[in-house]
């Protein structure tokens, strides 16, 4: 029974942590973000790129290799090496915009407040000290 006592009370300690609660929130978040990339990838871009290649899918693209002993003829799937890779880009460029989008409105810093009294009074005598030092 204490075993359990103390694994619960250590299993609260890192659920209510600050980091722990953060990354569930992170991966919520990022888990929704995903589904807005994928979505412009998908019913925007790909279709966009379909259309000035003439490819909806570059993973049946191959290099025929010539037939040894009277097997198949074997294939090097470039293709779909070249789909992997045009994926990452397409992705990574949606993400690139949106999060610099996002940035853009975000451009408002919040004021620093006003310094308590006591610190602008220190800052003056500062200044004062280092005019007549300087004479």
């Amino acid at each position: 029974m204490a075993f359990l006592r103390n694994f619960l009370h250590e299993f609260k300690q890192f659920a209510v942590r600050g980091n722990a609660i953060d990354l569930a929130v992170g991966i919520v978040i990022g888990s929704s973000f995903t589904k807005i990339v994928n979505s412009i990838v998908d019913k925007v871009i790909n279709p966009i790129a379909a259309y000035l290649t003439g490819y909806t899918d570059l993973s049946t693209i191959g290099i025929p290799l010539p037939a040894l002993l009277g097997k198949k003829a074997p294939e090097i799937a470039v293709g779909s090496v070249l789909q992997s890779i045009l994926e990452f880009v397409i992705v990574a460029l949606v993400l690139f915009l949106v999060i610099r989008a996002m940035n853009r409105l975000n451009l408002r810093t919040p004021a620093q407040p006003a310094p308590p009294e006591d610190v602008r009074l220190l800052r003056e005598i500062r200044d004062l000290l280092a005019q007549g030092s300087a004479k």
